[in-house]
């Protein structure tokens, strides 16, 4: 218990420091620019700190649980030497977790409201569940034999730029969302445990090059599967124009003001029921096909606690917090009508979000924990972060100016292409995965919602 209080702690310092960012980029704007204060002051600050709790129990949860989790399933799974069972249980694994994520039911039901029940959410739904599920037994398979993912990593991108030229222009958008949403924050660090453990256990296998790649994969192969149902079952004349899908994505906690204490246990009932798929199958596959009790069951249990607390507390959070301070910053540069301070706002905001994600910080220290080549993990945030400030600074840019931004995706993709040809192999992986795992709880949300109080402005250029 000692131990346990030290390391919580540890990662509650570590936590405030993750979020100075994103507190330094929101003072500069309110007492540089604005020259002002924010109202709802003392309840931004509240938000803050439930954050910062929040990330906390949620990093423990993953340390704890989670990790070790994963790691003692791909031992169990590699002693009985079947991979078509593995394979199995990374599909079921991929379906149950993405057939209850709350994101994508967000965006299938969007999608049904948007085109008037021409596209069926429940149908998306399953699509993308079964693209996740194969794909992650496919990444089992992969692991196992070998494979090398930068060959398969290239290919997919290819698939995916050969397939959006030929499908709809109206469910392209659906289609790349869909590639973003695909894993929870759940399933992600426990996919990638899987990958790093067989890894691990497999003589001759790096962490780095063979143990990363699923959640890489799992981003490519909605994007392929929602196109080509477009392609097929909807046809070339589906939709006249090119719907956004902006998700407005309802999470684990819905927040209301003058929420009260009956209220929470019942939010953080919701939440638990979000995960009961992915603990429902890995109960049924330990205990009728591995035939064995779970290893650390006290710590897997704490595990899934602390990060059911972790998910609602920083939801919580963020809705106190940073929704409302973001939305201000928005609304008072739609008052400035300042394009220049909207780009650099929009750099700021993507770099300060993904420097405090915590399903970024989690891979990348796993990665670092078990790999044999020694990670700078501040400098991989940073890296990261700087990619997805420019991502949403384009994104901001093609909103104000209009231009198609698949003509931007295109290029963009053709460059990773080529960039992954050169780079090192025992780095393609883990950095495609680090791609993925950006689009989580803080980043999404936190950018949709500024997005959303940008369109008056934007609308009006």
């Amino acid at each position: 218990m000692h131990e346990l209080i030290k390391q919580f702690r540890y990662t509650l310092v570590e936590s405030a420091v993750n979020l100075i960012p994103i507190l330094l980029i929101i003072i500069g704007f309110q007492l540089f620019v604005f020259q002002s204060l924010p109202q709802d002051v003392i309840s931004i600050c509240i938000g803050f700190i439930i954050v910062i709790v929040g990330v906390t129990f949620f990093l423990m949860g993953l340390e704890i649980g989670i990790f070790p989790l994963g790691n003692n399933l791909s031992s169990e799974f590699l002693e009985r030497k079947s991979i078509l069972l593995f394979a199995l249980f990374g599909f079921s694994l991929g379906f149950s977790a993405s057939i209850a994520e709350p994101a994508i039911i967000a965006v299938a039901s969007q999608a049904g409201e948007i085109t008037q029940g021409a596209l069926n959410p429940l149908t998306l739904r399953i699509i993308i569940a079964i693209s996740v599920g194969l794909i992650t037994a496919f990444g089992i398979v992969r692991t196992i034999i070998g494979w090398n993912i930068a060959v398969i990593i290239i290919i997919g991108y290819l698939i995916v730029l050969i397939v959006t030229y030929f499908t709809p222009t109206a469910i392209i958008g659906l289609a790349y969302d869909s590639g973003g949403v695909a894993t929870n924050v759940a399933t992600v660090p426990l996919i990638v445990a899987l990958g790093v453990g067989i890894a691990s256990a497999l003589q001759g296998r790096s962490v780095l090059k063979d143990g990363f790649g699923f959640v890489a994969l799992a981003a490519i192969t909605p994007m392929i599967s929602i196109q080509l149902y477009g392609i097929f079952a909807l046809g070339s004349d589906f939709g006249s124009e090119n719907i956004e899908f902006i998700s407005n994505v309802e999470d684990e906690a819905h927040y209301d003001k003058g929420f009260t204490l009956f209220g929470i246990v019942i939010d953080l009932f919701k939440t638990f029921l979000n995960l009961v798929p992915i603990i429902a199958t890995i109960l049924i596959f330990q205990y009728l096909v591995i035939k064995k009790p779970l290893a650390n069951l006290s710590g897997v249990i704490f595990g899934f606690i602390f990060l059911i607390i972790g998910l609602y507390g920083f939801i919580i959070g963020i809705k106190l917090g940073l929704f409302p301070i973001g939305e201000s910053i928005a609304n008072n540069l739609v008052q400035m009508n300042n394009v220049f301070f909207i780009y650099l706002f929009a750099f700021l905001i993507g770099f300060g979000t993904t420097m405090a994600e915590p399903a970024l910080i989690a891979v990348i220290k796993q990665a670092d924990k078990m790999s044999s080549i020694r990670l700078n993990v501040t400098i991989i945030r940073l890296l990261v972060a700087i990619g997805v400030g420019c991502g949403i600074l384009f994104g901001a840019y093609k909103i104000v100016n209009g231009y198609n931004i698949w003509l931007l995706i295109t290029i963009l993709y053709s460059i990773v292409v080529i960039l992954t040809i050169f780079a090192p192999k025992q780095i393609v992986a883990f950095a495609f995965d680090l791609g993925g795992v950006t689009t989580s709880e803080i980043t999404v949300p936190i950018v949709t919602e500024t997005v959303k109080e940008l369109k008056p402005l934007i609308t009006e250029n």
